[in-house]
Formats: structure tokens, C-alpha cells, sequence
């Protein structure tokens, strides 16, 4: 009954996005000072706690568990049970960062699951005093501005007229939200990193067969509020990528990345400047991948792109 409850009540919430590297982050601090005594953390077999809990917490270290029921459950608690409601001190975006921390945790190693919790941002409400290595202090989670990038960034691939590409800030007149790419660390997941480079190369000498050949069977790319499959970007949106590329001069401006056991992401920020139609364009493009290790090599199964037009200063 509790779970059927639990399920009709949150089937209509709104997920966010829970690749954000900024809300993994901020919720794992949340995570680190609030729920590793019931719900424990890698490496954590019991707690002093959690033996007289009745019921029973779920081992959040090695369940993932579904994000619309797990936002309901922090934020409402559970009744005649140890799980209280968290939304009466916090805000449903701080909820959404919780829940985008469970789906990286069950897979991450101790060091991994450390590492992250120090890079978190500070938060005032937070006691940390029981997290080792862990303080109020930022932690380390880099500004990407400034970092160095090998090879290939990322592009824009919004269509107009001919197939040519244009920001969707450029042809909707609206602009977006720049995507985040706070928490990136040059290096934090070298392999994955790689990966990206190469798909990146890939799409700008026109080679499709490598390109596809990173992505993974259930790979989705998104832009501009809108997502395809694998199959739909290899039968349309590809092939004009790889035409937009072709002349463009691309300038990296920074890589980075966050592994989080056999998951990672890698994000990067480039500036592009082609013609179209004989007029200059010049965009500002960012690029979030999200890569999953399968045995030793890493596939692609999420990208997100993000282009703005550049002002005359570049900025």
C-alpha cells in the first residue's frame, strides 16, 4: 500500500534535468551531511543507527531508486517510520539535487564517492563535521573558465534555411539558461575525456562511421528543448553537423570532467566562427556528454548541446 501510495502521488511530477553537474554536486553534500547514518555510503556496512530502525532503511549505496518517488519521499517523509520530511526545510530544488546524487551513487567506489562530497559547494545548514575530509570551505569544485582543452569543442547544430545552423537564442529570439559546467575537472575522468576528443574529431573530418561508432545503442542527443534517438541524429541531424563543421574555425576554451564510478561526464566550451550564405556567424557552443563504461570502453549515451551568438567583443 505504501508503495502504491507513493507511486500515484508522484507520477505527475516534473523531473529536472538530473545530469546537471552543479545539482549532483550540491546534492552530494546534502546527502553527505544528512542521510549516510540511515541509508549508509560506499564502503559503509552499518551505521549505530541504523540497527534500531524499524523499518529497515534501503542501502542507498547500492539501490537506485526510482528519482519521482525518491523527490516524493525526501520531501514528504514516510509516516510510523524514521524517514522525515525534508521539505519543510528545504526547497524543491534542493530536493532535485538529492535525488540527481542517488542515481550516480550506487555506482561509485569509496574514493569516488569522497572525492565528490569535498568538491561540493558550501551550504550554511549543512553539519559536516561527521564526513571525513569534508568542510564548509568550496572544496574545489572548478570554474572551467581559463582551463586548457586539446583538440575539437563542441558545435551548434539548430537547423535553419539549407540546412545551415544558427543558436536557438539566434532564431527564437528568447535565450536560454547557459547549461552548467561547474563541477568539471580537467582530467578527473581521462578515459572518458578521450572519448569525447575523438568524437569530436570525428564529426568535424566528416567521419560518420567513427562518430556513430561512440555512441551507444540507446544514445540520445538534445538541444534546444528538444531530444532524438541514435537513429533519428544518424538519418538527418548528423549529416548537417558534419556539413556545418566542415569550414568552421572552432577555438577551444575549456574541458572538463566527473567521473562518478562506471559513469562520467565531460563538458566543453569552444567558440565557432563560420559563414553562412556569405555572412560571418560566430557562437559561443557548450557541450555536456554523459558517457557510461561498458567493460573497457567507454560509449557516449547522452549529449547535450548549447550554442550562443558571440557579441562583436567575443564575449
Amino acid at each position: 500500500m505504501r508503495e502504491r501510495s507513493i507511486q500515484v502521488r508522484s507520477e505527475d511530477l516534473k523531473v529536472p534535468d538530473l545530469n546537471d553537474p552543479q545539482l549532483i554536486l550540491k546534492g552530494a553534500g546534502q546527502y553527505a551531511a544528512m542521510c549516510t547514518q540511515c541509508h549508509l555510503k560506499p564502503g559503509m556496512n552499518d551505521s549505530e543507527l541504523r540497527p534500531g530502525l524499524y523499518p529497515q532503511p534501503p542501502n542507498l549505496s547500492q539501490t537506485r531508486v526510482d528519482p519521482k518517488e525518491a523527490f516524493w519521499i525526501i520531501k514528504h517523509g514516510i509516516k510510523m517510520s524514521a524517514m522525515p520530511a525534508w521539505g519543510g526545510s528545504h526547497d524543491d530544488p534542493t530536493i532535485w539535487s538529492m535525488v540527481a546524487f542517488l542515481q550516480k551513487l550506487p555506482a561509485m567506489t569509496p574514493a569516488q564517492y569522497k572525492e565528490i562530497v569535498a568538491r561540493a559547494p558550501p551550504d550554511d545548514d549543512m553539519d559536516m563535521s561527521d564526513e571525513a575530509g569534508h568542510s564548509h570551505s568550496h572544496g574545489g569544485a572548478a570554474d572551467m573558465k581559463d582551463m586548457p582543452m586539446p583538440g575539437v569543442a563542441s558545435h551548434s547544430h539548430d537547423q535553419t534555411a539549407d540546412n545551415a545552423h544558427a543558436p536557438v537564442a539566434a532564431t527564437t529570439g528568447t535565450a536560454e539558461t547557459p547549461m552548467s559546467l561547474q563541477g568539471m575537472t580537467p582530467n578527473a575522468a581521462p578515459q572518458a575525456e578521450a572519448v569525447a576528443h575523438t568524437f569530436q574529431e570525428a564529426l568535424q573530418r566528416g567521419d560518420r562511421t567513427a562518430a556513430l561508432a561512440l555512441l551507444a545503442p540507446n544514445a540520445t542527443i538534445s538541444e534546444g528543448g528538444s531530444s532524438q534517438t541514435r537513429e533519428d541524429y544518424a538519418n538527418g541531424h548528423l549529416g548537417e553537423d558534419i556539413a556545418f563543421l566542415k569550414d568552421a574555425r572552432i577555438t577551444p576554451v575549456s574541458l572538463g570532467s566527473m567521473l562518478m564510478g562506471d559513469s562520467a561526464m565531460v563538458g566543453s566550451e569552444s567558440e565557432i566562427r563560420t559563414t553562412i550564405k556569405g555572412k560571418p556567424l560566430s557562437l559561443r557552443s557548450r557541450e555536456m556528454l554523459d558517457l557510461q563504461k561498458f567493460g573497457n570502453s567507454w560509449k557516449i549515451v547522452a549529449i547535450h548541446w548549447q550554442s550562443t551568438p558571440l557579441t562583436e567583443k567575443g564575449s
